[in-house]
């Protein structure tokens, strides 16, 4: 675990013994991978300071060297709308948060305030932090669940890279209908648009490549239902309902895939996140509860 301590919109480092004979320049471009404009800044802006001094890039870094990075937070000017937010894990960097049903993420359309990220932008302003957050991933307005925000550009820009590395794990609960028979399975088969449907996606040979794994936690034979796990390789817009509806196992209560209305949503819930946490280095890992009342899917 990295020491680090966040003052003001400053970030304070000690530098740790495996950054030994990393340059300032090394640390951002090889290390951290930040993005060439957020360099930019950074250089010429002169305020990265190694040891209490404005150091040439070129410095080498030494364990226990105090490292001050300038975390240039931007007023974006969305709004902040107070909402009732269940917050999961929070530090100076990042935030995760349980996503109730019938929200969006993050805005659709220009002007709209009433979504997730919204109400995280809210809850931070309230505790003094008034930079906007960053949503790192998404989850469709009737999925619930566990969603990460980074609260800094250099966290979101790690994360980022992060989610795209498949570093960042996602396991969802499905509560679908029929019995599978294996237990486990994989589905791999593309995922392109429905040019018949504005909002519906669908298998397709020339669609973006999408991978899935389930596996079965619980049959209910009364119902002919099944609750499985999943984790995506790969992260496309409705993945998990459409791939199992695309095996025959549409999700119970999604209407788009072919599923009834059993549930008053489709059943589908992102029940733990992990992740390495962008600056620390530190393990994390999130469970979210379920937060239907009542319940739709089996306790």
């Amino acid at each position: 675990m990295i020491k680090t301590e966040k003052k003001g919109s400053s970030l304070h480092i000690w530098v740790p013994r495996k950054w030994n004979g990393f340059t300032i320049e090394e640390l951002f471009t090889q290390y951290w991978r930040a993005p060439k404009k957020m360099i930019h800044e950074w250089r010429m802006g002169k305020k990265v300071m190694l040891r209490g001094i404005a150091a040439p890039w070129t410095e080498v870094l030494n364990e226990g060297d105090l490292l001050q990075i300038p975390l240039l937070y931007e007023e974006q000017g969305e709004q902040q709308t107070y909402m009732d937010i269940e917050v999961l894990y929070e530090d100076d960097h990042v935030i995760v948060v349980n996503k109730p049903a019938g929200l969006q993420t993050h805005p659709s359309q220009p002007g709209e305030t009433d979504s997730l990220v919204n109400g995280v932008a809210f809850h931070m302003l309230a505790n003094g932090e008034g930079q906007f957050p960053t949503h790192i991933h998404r989850l469709d307005r009737d999925t619930t669940g566990a969603i990460l925000f980074a609260k800094d550009r250099l966290s979101a820009a790690i994360l980022d890279r992060e989610l795209k590395e498949r570093n960042i794990k996602r396991t969802y609960k499905a509560l679908v209908h029929g019995l599978i028979k294996n237990k486990r399975g994989k589905i791999d088969e593309g995922i392109g648009k429905d040019r018949h449907h504005g909002s519906r996606r669908r298998v397709s040979p020339t669609g973006q490549p999408a991978v899935t794994h389930y596996e079965v936690v619980q049959t209910f034979p009364d119902k002919r239902q099944t609750l499985v796990t999943c984790h995506l390789d790969t992260g496309r817009t409705h993945q998990i309902r459409v791939h199992l509806s695309y095996i025959g196992h549409p999700l119970v209560g999604d209407l788009l895939y072919g599923g009834r209305p059993d549930a008053p949503r489709q059943a589908l819930h992102a029940c733990r996140l992990e992740f390495i946490h962008p600056l620390t280095e530190e393990p994390i890992v999130i469970s979210a509860p379920y937060l239907d009342q009542p319940p739709i899917f089996p306790m």
